[in-house]
């Protein structure tokens, strides 16, 4: 059966784009608008009535023909608080990001930490390796590329792998080489200053698995997009300015951008060819236009990190060879690394830093790794293994998984559904374990931080709301407007003395009057304000 939400894309891109994001829209504060028409009939919520607001927002015309979904539990899970449909399949958009990120942080553990090794394979003589430098990938989501001074990780509350979807995306300040430069620093410490052979990749970790979008790989550095940030040139008429990271070779960027009069559009076209190592900017930017990003995929991430690990030995003084233009030669790669000297490794920071980030600015990329590394954990190279992994933990947790099917790890793909009480009951078991802080404050804060950032930042909720969004949008070609196929939020209520109540509100099936991004985006916000008023209803025993 063909649902509204399901994922063929808006104008390129927006469906996917908006199954993480439309919550970082500014709040409104309060509910407007209330419509004479009435909402779908809700299953009863056995502890009383909804506040007012809530049901007015459910009233709204855009939702005459939607599905509401809610739950709301004490801090066990046991008493039930406020519930409308909670064991029916809803689509979860990046709510499901709750379970497929839970999934690895059980399996790794909230401490793990990635070691990406480099090896010496061949002959030593004094400071001259004839031979190879090996680096074993290990699935290291950012390669240092955004860990802080302190070890943490840095993330925008708008995160520049959507930059191509939403305006506003901005980069963090960190080097997105900087694991690289810290294995090329400990190559030259540890007296290696020639390489008379080549520099490898090995990506045999695992394999690439396309049915998950994006398609995670063994080795990763900057998500593995090149980032071109372009600001407007002195006046109308001059060049714009072009900016882009990391420089890579063989990767060339050109742009023929140029200024136009502010207030006039702007519109940026970015082309790739020769595998996506030739990247061209075209269009206008306004004269009055804050600076814009953009991003290109890195087509072959090992040969792009075999490339910058070449330049990076350079830079510190280590001459090699190989060209760093070339391909990256898996053929001369050994069985195992037994016997063989390690000369360097990159250890990044605990996983649970890691899952901050996936959730905060909810990212597919890291979210589908998850998948795949829970299969390594098994010994297998297979990204598909990791389901069996992740449905034990479910069983442990307490989870009906029954009441789940998902098909990646991001909640991007058609089939993904999600029950409110199987969510529910993911949120509920982590309320028993050492990390449930950790986890309640790895998801974006109403009003402070990550994808709830803009919302509600002067209500009484503001900082007493933790939640995952998500949305599934597609476009209704029939009737000239967007079929909103799911708007859900999930997480914790602050609910005063140390009580946190695990919530999900969502809708399916809403549609906006035409095809303007913002009515989704009011949508989003309609359930950003419903956490926030359940969260302001008086406790009760």
């Amino acid at each position: 059966m063909n649902g509204p939400h399901l994922s063929a894309p808006l104008r390129r891109g927006l469906a996917a784009a908006c199954a993480a994001l439309l919550f970082l829209a500014p709040s409104i504060g309060t509910a407007a608008g209330a419509a004479p028409s009435p909402p779908p009939s809700p299953s009863p919520t056995p502890a009383g009535g909804l506040d007012p607001r809530i049901t007015e927002i459910m009233r709204k015309p855009e939702y005459r023909n939607a599905q509401w979904g809610l739950l709301q539990t004490g801090p066990d899970g046991g008493r039930v608080v406020h519930s409308m449909f909670p064991d029916q399949f809803f689509i979860p958009g990046s709510t499901a990001k709750l379970v497929s990120v839970s999934g690895p942080w059980h399996t790794l553990g909230s401490e793990h930490r990635f070691v990406t090794p480099l090896y010496a394979v061949g002959e030593r003589n004094g400071a001259t390796l004839t031979g190879d430098l090996d680096l074993v990938a290990q699935g290291d989501l950012t390669m240092g590329g955004r860990t802080r001074p302190d070890g943490t990780v840095a993330y925008t509350d708008l995160d520049h792998t959507y930059a191509n979807d939403f305006t506003g995306a901005t980069l963090t300040p960190e080097n997105p080489l900087a694991g690289i430069d810290e294995l090329a620093r400990q190559v030259r410490a540890a007296g290696i200053t020639r390489v008379e052979g080549d520099v490898i990749v090995d990506s045999r970790l695992f394999a690439p698995d396309p049915v998950l979008d994006p398609t995670p790989t063994p080795m990763i550095v900057n998500d593995n997009l090149i980032d071109l940030l372009t600001t407007p040139g002195d006046r109308a008429g001059a060049a714009a300015r072009l900016d882009w990271r990391p420089k890579v070779a063989p990767y060339q960027v050109s742009s023929a951008v140029k200024t136009v009069a502010a207030g006039e559009p702007t519109a940026i076209t970015v082309t790739a060819t020769d595998g996506g190592t030739r990247i061209r900017l075209s269009g206008t930017i306004a004269a009055d236009a804050e600076p814009l990003l953009r991003t290109s995929p890195i087509g072959d991430p090992a040969a792009f990190g075999r490339a910058a690990l070449i330049q990076a030995l350079e830079r510190t003084g280590v001459q090699v060879t190989a060209d760093p233009a070339g391909p990256n030669p898996v053929a001369r790669l050994p069985r195992d690394y037994e016997g063989r000297p390690r000369v360097a490794a990159y250890t990044s920071p605990p996983y649970a830093q890691y899952a901050k980030l996936i959730l905060k600015v909810s990212h597919n990329l890291g979210a589908n790794l998850g998948i795949c590394l829970m299969a390594v954990a098994t010994g297998s190279r297979q990204c598909e293994a990791g389901f069996p992994v992740l449905a034990d933990f479910l069983d442990e947790a307490g989870v009906d998984r029954g009441q789940l099917q998902l098909t990646d790890g991001r909640g991007g793909n058609p089939a993904d559904r999600a029950t409110p009480e199987a969510l529910v009951q993911m949120l509920t078991y982590w309320q028993r374990t050492p990390d449930a802080r950790l986890f309640r404050e790895a998801l974006p804060i109403l009003g402070v931080d990550g994808l709830l950032a803009e919302n509600c930042r002067d209500c009484p909720a503001r900082g007493k709301v933790f939640g995952k969004t998500g949305a599934a949008v597609g476009e209704d070609a029939l009737n000239d407007r967007l079929a909103v196929g799911a708007i859900t939020i999930a997480g914790y209520l602050d609910r005063g003395g140390g009580r946190f109540d695990p919530f999900y509100a969502g809708v399916n099936g809403a549609s906006t009057p035409g095809p303007n991004t913002q009515d989704v985006v009011a949508i989003a916000n309609d359930l950003a304000m419903i956490a926030a008023y359940l969260q302001e209803e008086p406790p009760t025993p």
